[in-house]
């Protein structure tokens, strides 16, 4: 009968270290979603970059 406590407890160790690391893969998981950006139309979010134009003229003072 003492074997079959030790296995038991070896079981619910196991089964312990199992659901905390299911728990923290859980909340990683919601994170990780809640951080997503939604990139909708590329076309709406697009920022021209002027600096790349023929006719730019920089507005800092050397």
């Amino acid at each position: 009968m003492e074997k079959a406590k030790k296995v038991l407890k070896v079981l619910a160790v196991i089964a312990a270290v199992a659901a905390a690391a299911f728990g923290v893969y859980i909340a990683v998981k919601k994170y990780v979603e809640s951080k997503k950006v939604v990139i909708g139309n590329d076309a709406e979010n697009y920022v021209s970059c002027s600096c790349c134009d023929d006719t730019f003229v920089s507005e800092t003072v050397a």
